[in-house]
């Protein structure tokens, strides 16, 4: 990404706000107890995703709990993006944004549940989850 060129972005192209933050657990169960018995967090739906977690909703938010077996290793970071530690955003135009960040040198990559969705990684390796509207 070339630091040097500032970016403008239209009032039709924003990031509209947090939609999720996802933390990864070891232990499902104890982190129930935590979430829902300690912080008073109200589980929601969770449609059927190929790894086992919870989702909680947080005032107009939520907290998405994924169970990963690479916690704390090395190995967590070659996992799918949607696997990882993450912030999701929501965005009004995902195809504008996307092709953005690729000209910059971004590497996107799509959710493999076909959604309007595309993950990708800040300069230090931090994961973005960006949902399209719609």
């Amino acid at each position: 990404m070339n630091k040097d060129k500032k970016q403008i972005v239209d009032a039709e192209n924003r990031i509209t706000g947090i939609h999720h933050a996802s933390v990864q657990v070891s232990d499902l169960a104890a982190c129930t107890l935590f979430y829902e018995h300690l912080l008073g967090l109200t589980p929601c739906e969770r449609p059927g995703k190929p790894f086992d977690g919870r989702w909680y909703q947080a005032g107009g938010q939520q907290i998405h709990l994924i169970v990963s077996a690479n916690l704390g290793t090395e190995a967590a970071a070659d996992d799918y993006p949607g696997t990882q530690r993450h912030v999701a955003l929501a965005v009004n135009d995902l195809e504008t944004l996307q092709a953005r960040l690729q000209a910059a040198g971004v590497s996107c990559t799509p959710s493999r549940s076909g959604r309007p969705v595309v993950f990708c990684k800040d300069p230090d390796g931090n994961v973005f989850e960006l949902i399209g509207a719609g």
